[in-house]
């Protein structure tokens, strides 16, 4: 039986090293990773010289030299980075508002495009007011440290983000509160776990809920309709963190509560812009007296300085497409669904409800071989390992995006097909 991943782990755990100086601490792991790049087999953080679009050109370490590989390792789902209109969009808004507020809003101000697009993602999640973040991550640390008290319980599903993990110690660093995960997506799980928070609820807490809608390396939803549930019967606070569903799921793209038709069941929906929308920064929208609250108490937002307006603009121009173009959502799932009978007519036994597919290895796999075969003959894609996942679950992470042509996902298909032959990978049992 297989053992769900977790990112509640630091690399510290599996690579200790010590030594009485900082350069004695870190050698350990530096020469281990100048031997793996020697040999060719630590993808990590490839320079791509240009767009990060379908096709990238990247710059190979050991020769210098550029070479093109078909990109299936971004989660720029919609080609929102590289299309012309959001292109413009931030032109236009650098010539007249400049590149940067020089410093954080809530004392340094914020440009009329900030106010604007906390008004427009506010109405995209169905909700009073939003706030912006720097970063998706300091958005779920913003709002934990922010909100949670003493006595308070936090119930969260145990694949969530590395994000709320952090968050967790942080409100830890000042407050008593009880945390509980739950089997990744089992309901009845949730239900007894939250039995037991209600049972031991002292006066005055509160019991808060974090799910994700879409999850990173599996790909799959929240079962959002039971769990909705069971926060209204227990009168939990319910945060959904759709960082892969928005922009993706529902019919304007508002994410997987319009998928499931339940937004007006949400009480704080948080996102990104690192997905969809091709950029950075994140997000917090709910009601308007919880918005002014988070402005002052959450110092992920006080004290870091404010997006760039050329960001601010780029999302922006992104809520336009996603909410006039249905047709990028159309073209994302069609791409999706011909990768995934491609993969099964290859042997493959794979599924996925979100623009990300995982490919399950076997154990035996030797994964950064199989990366690098794949990044040697033209694939960009991500190889999960170990201890992000089990090692009976180390993967292949393929995303996909609306604008792959056909000839791109067929070229991905063919080298998966080699590697299937190559490194015996249709054994997973």
């Amino acid at each position: 039986m297989r053992i769900a991943n977790s990112e509640n782990f630091s690399l510290q755990e599996f690579f200790a090293s010590e030594g009485k100086s900082l350069l004695e601490r870190v050698q350990p792991f530096s020469e281990y990773l100048h031997a793996t790049r020697a040999q060719g087999l630590a993808l990590y953080a490839r320079e791509i010289v240009g767009p990060t679009g379908t096709r990238v050109e990247i710059r190979e370490p050991s020769t210098g030299k550029l070479r093109s590989l078909v990109m299936m390792g971004s989660n720029n789902y919609l080609g929102l980075a590289n299309h012309p209109y959001v292109k413009q969009a931030v032109i236009r808004s650098i010539e007249e508002s400049g590149v940067g507020m020089g410093g954080p809003p809530l004392l340094n101000g914020m440009n009329a495009l900030h106010r604007e697009l906390e008004i427009r993602l506010a109405q995209l999640k169905h909700q009073e007011d939003a706030l912006l973040y720097p970063s998706g991550f300091q958005a779920n640390l913003g709002w934990i440290a922010a909100l949670l008290r003493s006595k308070d319980y936090l119930i969260y599903d145990e694949l969530h983000h590395a994000s709320v993990f952090d968050g967790i110690k942080v409100a830890r660093a000042s407050a008593r509160i009880h945390t509980r995960s739950f089997k990744h997506n089992d309901v009845e799980n949730l239900k007894r776990v939250l039995i037991h928070a209600q049972e031991d609820l002292q006066p005055g807490a509160r019991i808060f809920l974090a799910v994700e809608g879409v999850y990173s390396m599996d790909g799959d939803l929240a079962p959002l309709p039971e769990i909705c549930k069971l926060a209204r019967e227990f009168d939990a606070t319910l945060v959904l963190d759709d960082a892969h569903g928005t922009g993706v799921l529902g019919k304007k793209g508002s994410g997987t509560a319009e998928h499931f038709g339940l937004s007006d069941q949400i009480d704080l929906a948080m996102g990104t812009f690192s997905k969809a929308f091709g950029v950075v920064g994140g997000f917090i929208a709910g009601p308007k007296q919880v918005i002014d609250y988070l402005r002052y108490f959450s110092n992920a937002y006080m004290f870091s300085a404010h997006l760039p307006q050329a960001v601010a603009a780029a999302v922006l121009a992104g809520l336009d497409l996603v909410e006039k173009n249905e047709d990028l959502r159309t073209s994302l799932r069609d791409n999706v669904e011909y990768m995934l009978q491609g993969l099964g007519k290859i042997g493959y036994s794979v599924k996925s409800e979100s623009a990300i597919i995982p490919v399950i290895l076997p154990e035996k796999t030797d994964v950064r071989a199989l990366g690098k075969m794949l990044h040697d003959e033209g694939l960009f894609a991500n190889m999960i390992e170990y201890p992000a996942v089990p090692k009976d679950a180390q993967r292949i992470r393929l995303s996909v995006m609306s604008d792959h042509r056909r000839e791109d996902l067929d070229f991905a298909l063919g080298l998966l097909a080699k590697a299937a032959r190559q490194f015996d990978l249709l054994s997973v049992e």
